[in-house]
């Protein structure tokens, strides 16, 4: 009757959706319930085209902030601090800025100087830190925001422990009971025990009868209570591969250096010390065969050794007193050597005899050779005395750095791993270059070194023909040969120390290279560390940040052989001429050691009788900052006489060259070989050079070229470079406007020099590499400059505007060419990045703020409200834009009046606007400013409009290079137009009026222009147009924050129809829609994304004629009795107006949409990339502090509810997270099914109805249920992998966490019944996904990833049972597809694995994997608790509509679901006291209805009421407690729920492994004590019912306790099930629950058969109960029907009916006592009886279930079941013929002993495995009695005589194994020991 009413129920239901039905059907042919979505017009604009987007700005003036309540009044528009100015000063290195004095400066060095101490001038957007792209989330930011979570208790973790207390003695005594003992056999002590056990604490309110009202709101404050606010953190970081919106700021330039090196001297000591000497260190490449540093000069003499020379030093310079150095190498490498040379002062005689003492003498010898030393000493103090001035070469050697980096050690070394995402590119420019250089074998790096201390020894004295450079490489090449041939020389002993260790990051008293102090220098006196120039060994590209302009003169060779005269001792001065006047020698020498700082002349070390010298000398010298045509460089040669002789000078002038160091305005630099003149040079020689042969003039060798000198400069003044030096030259004389002017050969006038200028612009382009970039930051100022303020020639304004475009083009090229080793992941080059962010300006723009205003001197300047300054300054930047500027095409004064007319109209009250100010115009207090910021004396372009239209004209060539690096102009122009609005005021003005049209026509072109090069270039060059793509994206995104919005986003939308319309066309679509979805998470990243979607502004409902989904829906609305709310519905639809007004968000998911329909191509790609982006965007919401509170982060995640729909709509394809044989089934479409369980075994509804009703001809995907098998192929699509199904889930959480209840309270209420229960089902699946894995499933890797194979037992129900099951949710069709999708080879597949972080390192440390597992917990836990929230709101949506019960159901089914995975107590706690309240409010859900939901509720609150946790025993007792109280109020008696708690109490007991009977029994007599202080019921027999049902329950748990005991015996534990079993035979229900224990048990052990007899005893109780119900004459009539198949099956015949009724309340009520769940046992017979070979019983089984399915004409089962006998049958004939079947081997076996307790002289039969042996049996048996008993008491009896009990030892066990035979008495056999 019941089923009766049910099914009209069901019917009434569908009627009311039958509407729905069809609409699904034909909206949804393709499957997938949003598949339409692309060409539908349900939604008034299909998908795949951008709705148009409201006017932004209009929308804003027409809603005044203050219409916002509080919080959020501040996403209604930008803040007006947005943007701001700073001035960051330039970093300096040293204390002093090292610019040159202000004396007279040349153009060039007076751009320098300005260039290198101008502050970074940065445009910085105050809230650009909280965008996605600026602040990532990354996993460490994730585990900084997981600190202080609390620690979630979870049984699985608990059950380690908390290990139960032993059982009480009583119990252990009782688990040995005689064999015959049934579970009533010791019901008083079990009765004793209960009363005496503790009971857990009581629940305080339980009792009180409360409104449900009350109840409610209680639960809902206590579930509010201590929640994450930030539930993403708890969620694995997004995926760092899909961040394409990745930025950082650069590093700002700085100065480039290489690994640095510190080398100390300690100490020098010879032999003998007669007289000081001097040291000289300096870097060469053996390989480059390059000197790769300047040299450092240093003196480790004694003081009496220094005062030798008192005559000719000054006082010694604190500078030059310097004895440690670093040295700084680029491009290390295994050939660089540090060589150390040593020099003394001049003295009488070849460098072979001044050595010879150091050689011969010996320290040892000093008294021997007392006599010679003193005579040596002398010698020294005249030769000092007379030539101190002068050195001579002396000895030399070189230490190998790479032997002392390695033998050293390099336990810190700093691997170049690249940790970060884009390292600094400063940092990746000194890891670079040796990046590339150290490849293979080559590999060395000076930077992690261990310190090492050296004593050198062995010095090698200089060969006087041999001192040249070249030499010094031959010598080193050879010191690394083993055989070297400098190892045969006689050294010069000696010992030096030193100390070489890699540089600390900020040494203290440091000196630059130009003797500056480098900051930090604590104290000028202390003794200095020099900086060491290096010359890096080949290009290095960085640009210069400071001021250096330094001059290296290199002497090489001089030749006087043809000299006459007495030429000899021959060394060179080198002078610094500032005129031809020897006073004007300039002091610009660097001293070198113990003397001063500066000198006017130097010479080189003399070579004693040498006509042809060769030197080494290396003189460094400071260039002024003017250098003048008359500056040169003079050298003398002089002859020294060593031996003092009348009336002989000591130094004779014996030539003279010069080297002008202008030429044609560049500094001349290179080698040169010089003719020596021997007059002294005439007057105005110093114009000329020494090749210019002067009349009347004498020369050395006929004026041929005899001295060999080289120039080189290091200098950040002049480039070098001949194009670059001719550009610079050109720009300074238009700058000077100095005409006529002289280049090179040609005389310059103002008519030539326009086409001069032209011709150098596109001769840039020739520059070389090096210099070019080292001047990038100057060439591209001049270049700015020549755009922004065009010359002025002759009064006529020359336009270079083109070719300064294509001049940057070319620049930007040939600088990212030239750095293309360290670009970042965007392709961008780091130095112009940092050139656009730090260096550009607009020229001319400051220092002073134009208006007027005072100049900021601020670090930080804020151009707008805030930094406490007053506000009369901002106020007194008044709106009014004048006329006189050509920018705005208005008349004059219709701007004012159009500005504050609209303000004044909206009454806007803007804090910093002028409306009704003493500041506006005419004010008392107005501003007068006619003339705008730009227009002064001379005209002005605009970079950012002059830009966009030569890059919109530009010529195919400059376009095709300015495309390559689009980023750098897109951001010139942002920050070009950024600088317009902040130093021109602008940022008051209205948006609209910022920037003309004909710019913002042009801006328009230029974004159609470069987004049809991407769509173009996507297949002939993806990674270009993957970087243009970004590019445009992210200057799209910056216009959004400096134009009108509006523009922007029509800009966007006009992109999307582009790319829209190229996809059909284009042959794999996959690219584009990835460059787009990309595209879109760049824009979705701006920092003011959520303002950009308008959150505040109400949807305004669709504009008919187009039907919206809410309009089609409307009469299938299910609970609310007026037509849905269609604002409600588009909101939470991607509808036309949610996609208008929420622009980005539209997008966003638009993209989602379209990537998760079923027929999107390139899906699982697609899939990863939206959902990523959603997910990453929402992460940055819940870490945003100005989304923090509730609120506004309600308002935020109204942005994403159609992600809601779409999750659900999705559902079919998502990884189904449900894990194992069954126990997940979710829910099935039972919303909309009227065959519910009946008729179809799947339980859902037929598709051949559902078609009828419909009157379409594919079934509906309203129906896709999660049970109902295989998906069909037209409606399954591309599955999503686990990761994104999970992320994808967890991103609908957090919409359903944060949006607002009340809104989603309406929405439920307008989804139909179908839609509904999609949701219900995707809560459901959320529950499994996140269900928590427990701590040891961290340490196992895979088990979080791959299931484990399932058991035959399982894979036996999942084939036959369907959805069929009493509390057996635990069965669901398998679907066809594997759980990943049909992906072979799942396990390497990276993409499938929903843990991938867990995967990837196996190596985590305990504490990582702690933290994991309390995170998992703490997100189980969340994950779950929203789910309960969104469960309630439909439990109050649902409350008064006449659907509930369907619905209801549903909801107890997830909450079921929830109550048995995996979850902690919290949450437990929550979800126990909902289900009280669901249970008392609607309790004919559990007990008028079905009795499935009240078996399964029984189970699991019998489950946690043996919890471990006691918060989580306390609240199921209570719930188990109401329960049973609800029962009885309805009907004063509860049996049903009596019935259905014993039941799953043995179901428990049976199939649990880890079950503590200790903590049910607590529970249990915690239910005892409600009943006793329960007022209410004292006057009934409930406490009464109540305490039997304990003491049963009490009894079943000893059971279990013996079952526990022989858990390892599984011979026992099946006998004692038995026993269990026989005892509930006047109880079927339990009997049949325990026949199914024993025969999963049976089939786990391999034994199919007994599992199959089991199966058959099952099924005849089940016919017996049906006979006695109705009589059908297809049924079986009984237990008789299966006496062939075992005579035993009689026991199961009824008991009289006076014993039992079949239709009391309560019993038979399980799903087995049905027609289908008799068809189910007796297939799982058949199936066990297959699987054992025993193919005669299964025809026996099959006889009885053929006319079953022939009375139902289920012709598809019985063409299986028929096809399963022919099976049977032809195996019978195969097999009939051998050994084909061989059965089970029995063995007898006797136990004797004290020790076996009750089994003391008992036999069995044990039946092994077929062809089992005596010894294999007697060897299980025996490990298995040791194990228990220990090792000497059990013995086994091996022969087969009868045991004489009275010979055995007492004190052992002895089992007696004996083979059973065939041969007519298998149980006869000899009593014994356990004998096999």
């Amino acid at each position: 009757m019941a089923a009766a009413e049910r099914r009209a129920f069901a019917h009434k239901i569908n009627r009311t959706v039958a509407s729905e039905v069809r609409k699904q059907v034909s909206r949804e042919r393709s499957g997938s319930p949003h598949s339409s979505r692309r060409g539908g017009s349900s939604l008034g604009v299909p998908l795949t085209e951008v709705v148009e987007p409201l006017d932004f700005e209009d929308v804003l003036l027409s809603r005044p902030p203050d219409a916002e309540p509080g919080p959020l009044r501040d996403l209604v528009e930008f803040p007006c601090d947005d943007l701001e100015l700073q001035r960051q000063p330039r970093e300096c290195r040293t204390t002093e800025p090292g610019i040159p004095e202000d004396g007279k400066l040349d153009p060039q060095a007076r751009a320098a100087v300005e260039m290198y101490t101008e502050d970074w001038v940065i445009v910085c957007r105050r809230y650009q830190h909280l965008s996605a792209a600026y602040s990532p989330i990354t996993t460490e930011t994730q585990r900084e925001r997981q600190k202080g979570l609390a620690r979630q208790v979870f049984e699985q973790d608990t059950s380690g422990d908390e290990r139960s207390g032993p059982e009480d003695s009583d119990d252990s005594r009782r688990c040995s009971g005689s064999p015959e003992d049934t579970p009533r056999s010791s019901g008083a002590s079990g009765i004793f025990d209960l009363r005496n056990l503790a009971a857990d604490s009581l629940l305080p309110s339980l009792l009180e009868r409360a409104a449900p009202e009350d109840v409610d709101r209680r639960n809902e404050a206590q579930r509010r209570q201590n929640r994450p606010r930030a539930l993403l953190t708890l969620y694995p970081a997004p995926d760092e591969d899909e961040a394409v919106e990745r930025c950082s700021h650069p590093e700002p330039p700085r100065e480039h250096f290489g690994q640095r090196i510190l080398v100390k001297c300690l100490s020098l000591k010879f032999e003998i010390e007669i007289e000081p000497i001097f040291g000289i260190l300096a870097l060469y490449d053996a390989r480059e065969k390059k000197k790769i540093s300047e040299n450092f000069y240093f003196d480790l003499n004694s003081d009496s050794m220094k005062g030798l020379l008192r005559a000719h030093g000054t006082h010694p310079a604190i500078s030059t007193l310097a004895r440690s150095a670093i040295f700084s190498v680029t491009y290390p490498s295994p050939d660089i050597f540090l060589v150390i040379k040593l020099e003394k002062v001049l003295q009488q005689g070849d460098i072979s005899e001044c050595c010879e003492p150091y050689m011969v003498m010996k320290e040892v010898d000093t008294a021997k050779n007392k006599e010679k030393l003193e005579k040596l000493r002398l010698a020294a103090e005249q030769f000092c005395t007379r030539l101190g001035r002068y050195r001579m070469p002396f000895a030399w050697t070189a230490v190998h750095l790479a032997n002392i980096v390695s033998s050293a050690g390099q336990p810190d070394r700093d691997s170049d791993s690249e940790g970060e995402r884009r390292p600094a590119w400063t940092d990746r420019r000194r890891r670079g270059p040796q990046d590339r250089a150290s490849s293979g074998d080559d590999a060395c790096s000076f930077s992690g070194f261990r310190p090492a201390t050296l004593t050198v020894t062995n010095f090698f004295k200089q060969e006087a023909e041999r001192l040249s450079d070249e030499d010094l490489f031959k010598f080193l090449a050879d010191m690394r040969r083993p055989s070297s041939l400098l190892r045969r020389l006689r050294p010069v002993t000696a010992q030096l120390k030193i100390d070489i260790s890699p540089a600390p990051e900020n040494p203290h008293f440091c000196l630059s290279p130009e003797l500056l102090h480098v900051k930090p220098y604590p104290d000028p006196r202390g003794r200095p560390t020099k900086e060491i120039l290096e010359f890096p060994a080949r290009e290095v590209y960085a640009p210069h940040t400071c001021y250096r302009n330094l001059l290296y003169v290199y002497p090489h060779s001089l030749n006087f052989s043809s000299r006459q005269g007495s030429v000899r001792n021959l060394t060179v001065r080198v002078q610094y001429m500032a005129g031809e006047d020897p006073s004007q020698a300039l002091p610009v020498i660097f001293g070198k050691s113990s003397c001063s700082e500066f000198t006017r002349e130097a010479f080189t070390p003399v070579v004693y009788h040498n006509k042809s010298p060769e030197f080494y000398e290396e003189f460094k010298l400071c260039l002024p900052a003017c250098v003048t045509e008359n500056h040169h460089l003079l050298f003398t040669f002089y002859h020294v006489s060593c031996q003092p002789r009348p009336g002989t000078a000591l130094e004779t002038p014996v030539g003279f060259t010069w080297i002008p160091l202008l030429q044609h305005g560049r500094l001349r630099t290179g080698p040169f070989c010089l003719p020596v003149s021997v007059d002294q040079p005439p007057p105005s020689y110093s114009v000329l050079t020494p090749d210019v042969a002067l009349p009347g003039m004498r020369w050395v060798d006929g004026h041929k070229g005899v001295f060999s000198v080289e120039l080189m400069a290091a200098s950040s003044v002049h480039p070098q470079d001949p194009h670059l030096d001719r550009f610079f030259t050109l720009v300074h004389v238009l700058e000077e406007g100095v005409f006529p002017f002289r280049l090179k050969d040609a005389v310059l006038s103002e008519g030539t020099v326009e086409q001069e200028l032209r011709a150098s612009l596109s001769a840039l382009r020739l520059a070389s590499p090096e210099p070019l970039v080292a001047f990038s930051h100057h060439v591209l100022d001049k270049l700015v400059r020549l755009v922004v303020r065009p010359p002025v020639i002759s009064g006529q304004m020359v336009n270079l505007g083109r070719g300064a475009f294509e001049a940057m083009a070319h620049v930007v090229s040939l600088v990212h060419r030239s750095l293309e080793a360290v670009q970042d992941a965007r392709g961008h080059c780091p130095l112009l990045a940092a050139y656009v962010y730090y260096a550009f300006r607009l020229p001319g723009a400051e220092p002073s703020l134009p208006g007027g205003a005072p100049p900021v001197t601020v670090q930080a300047a804020t151009l707008a409200r805030g930094s406490g300054r007053p506000a009369s300054l901002y106020l007194a930047r008044s709106k009014s834009v004048s006329s006189s500027n050509p920018d705005l095409a208005v008349a004059p004064g219709s701007v004012d009046d159009e500005v504050s007319r609209i303000l004044a109209n909206k009454g806007v009250d803007r804090s910093h606007s002028w409306v009704n100010s003493a500041y506006a115009p005419g004010g008392t207090k107005a501003v007068l400013r006619r003339a705008p910021p730009y227009c002064g004396a001379d005209p002005r372009q605009l970079l950012h409009e002059e830009l966009a239209l030569q890059w919109v004209v530009s010529s195919s060539a400059v376009r095709e290079a300015v495309l390559q690096h689009a980023w750098f102009f897109f951001q010139l122009m942002v920050k070009s137009m950024a600088l317009h609005l902040l130093l021109g005021q602008r940022l008051d003005t209205p948006r609209k009026l910022r920037f003309p049209g004909r710019f913002l026509d042009d801006i328009t072109a230029l974004v159609g222009s470069v987004g049809m090069e991407v769509i173009t270039r996507v297949h002939k060059d993806a990674e270009l147009a993957e970087r243009l793509n970004a590019s445009l994206a992210f200057f799209l995104s910056d216009l959004l924050s400096l134009a009108d919005r509006g523009f922007v986003f029509n800009l966007v939308r006009a992109h999307y129809k582009q790319v829209t319309t190229r996809l059909h066309s284009t042959p794999n679509p996959t690219v584009l829609l990835t460059l787009r979805m990309d595209f879109t998470r760049i824009l979705c990243s701006h920092e003011h994304y959520v303002t950009l979607n308008l959150p505040c502004c109400p949807l305004s409902p669709p504009a008919s004629p187009s039907p919206s989904v809410s309009s089609t829906t409307s009469q299938s609305s299910t609970f609310s009795s007026q037509a849905p709310d269609p604002k409600v519905t588009s909101m939470f639809e991607l509808s036309g107006p949610f996609r208008q007004q929420h622009f980005l968000a539209g997008l966003l998911l638009t993209e989602l949409a379209l990537a998760l329909e079923p027929e999107a191509e390139g899906a699982s790609l697609l899939h990863k990339k939206a959902i990523s982006a959603v997910h990453s965007l929402l992460c940055s919401h819940d870490t945003d502090p100005r989304y923090a509170e509730a609120p506004v982060k309600a308002r935020v995640a109204e942005l994403y509810l159609p992600l809601l729909s779409l999750a659900r709509d999705t559902l079919p394809r998502l990884h189904d997270f449900v894990e194992g044989p069954g126990q997940r089934s979710r829910l099935a479409s039972l919303l909309d099914s009227d065959t519910e369980g009946e008729g179809d075994i799947g339980g859902t509804i037929n598709p051949s109805v559902a078609m009828a009703i419909a009157g379409g001809p594919l079934a509906p995907g309203s129906r896709t249920s999660i049970s109902q098998g295989p998906p069909t192929a037209s409606r399954s699509g591309c599955p999503l992998s686990a990761e994104s199904s999970r992320t994808l889930l967890a991103c609908a959480l957090w919409v359903l966490k944060n949006a607002e209840p009340a809104l989603l309270q309406r929405w439920a209420a307008d989804l139909a019944l179908p839609q509904l229960g999609r949701l219900l089902d995707l809560l459901y699946l959320c529950l499994a996904a996140f269900e928590y894995k427990g701590k040891k499933a961290f340490e196992r890797i895979n088990s979080l990833t791959f299931k484990k194979s399932l058991d035959m037992k399982a894979r036996l129900e999942e084939a036959i049972l369907g959805t069929i099951g009493a509390r057996q949710e635990m069965v669901r069709r398998s679907r066809e597809r594997s759980p990943f999708g049909n992906q072979e080879n799942v396990r390497w597949r990276k993409s499938i694995t929903h843990w991938k972080q867990t995967s990837d390192r196996v190596d985590k440390t305990k504490d990582e994997m702690e933290h994991e597992a309390l995170v998992d917990g703490n997100l189980a836990t969340e994950a779950s608790l929203v789910v309960l929230d969104t469960l309630e709101i439909i439990v109050q949506t649902v409350m008064l509509s006449e659907a509930r019960e369907s619905v209801l159901g549903a909801v107890l089914k997830v909450v079921l679901y929830s109550l048995g995975s995996a979850q902690s107590a919290l949450f437990l706690q929550h979800g126990l006291a909902t289900q009280r309240a669901l249970v008392s409010k609607f309790p004919e859900l559990l007990f008028e209805e079905d009795t499935e939901l009240c078996a399964d509720l029984c189970l699991r609150l019998l489950r946690h009421c043996g919890s471990r946790v006691s918060a989580v025993r306390t609240h199921a007792s209570a719930s188990l407690y109401l329960l049973m109280r609800q029962n009885f109020e309805i009907g004063h008696n509860f049996a049903r729920v009596k019935m259905q708690v014993t039941m799953s109490l043995s179901s428990l007991v049976g199939t649990t492994q880890n079950f503590s009977e200790e903590h049910l029994r607590r529970s249990l007599k915690t239910i005892l004590t409600y009943a006793e202080e329960d007022v209410g019921l004292r006057d009934s027999t409930f406490a009464e019912q109540v305490q039997d049902l304990m003491f049963n329950l009490h009894m079943i748990l000893t059971d279990t306790v013996k079952m526990k005991e022989h858990q390892e015996d599984p011979e026992m534990l099946i006998d004692l099930m038995y026993r269990i079993a026989r005892g509930y035979q006047g109880s079927p229900d339990l009997r049949l629950t325990w026949l199914q224990n024993m025969a999963g048990k049976h089939a786990e052990l391999g034994n199919h058969a007994e599992a199959a007899q089991c199966m058959v005893h099952a099924a005849a109780l089940v016919a017996e109960y049906l006979a006695l119900l109705e009589d059908s004459r297809h049924l079986p009539v009984g237990c008789v029907s299966f006496q062939n198949i075992s005579s035993n099956v009689l026991e199961e015949s009824a008991v009289s009916d006076d014993v039992l009724s079949p239709d009391e309340e309560g019993f038979c009520s399980g799903k087995h006592f049905t027609e289908l769940g008799l068809v189910g046992l007796l297939e799982q017979a058949a199936a066990y009886f297959t699987m054992g070979g025993l193919y005669e019983a299964v025809n026996e089984v099959y006889k009885n279930l053929i006319p079953i399915l022939e009375a139902h004409r289920d012709y598809k089962k019985l063409a299986a079941v028929h096809g399963k006998l022919q099976e049977a049958f032809t195996k019978i004939m195969h097999q009939s013929s051998g050994w084909e079947r061989v059965f089970g081997t029995y063995f007898r076996v006797g136990f004797y002993g004290a020790r076996f307790g009750d089994l003391d002289e008992q036999e069995f039969v044990y039946k092994e495995p077929s062809i089992t042996k005596l010894a294999e049996i007697s060897h299980r048996l025996e490990e298995f009695y040791t194990e228990r008993f220990g090792d000497d008491v059990v013995e086994i009896i091996k022969d087969s005589n009868p045991v004489d009990k009275s010979k055995l030892d007492p004190q052992k066990g002895s089992p007696d194994p004996i083979p059973q035979g065939s041969s007519g008495h298998p149980l006869a056999g000899r009593s014994g020991k356990p004998r096999i």
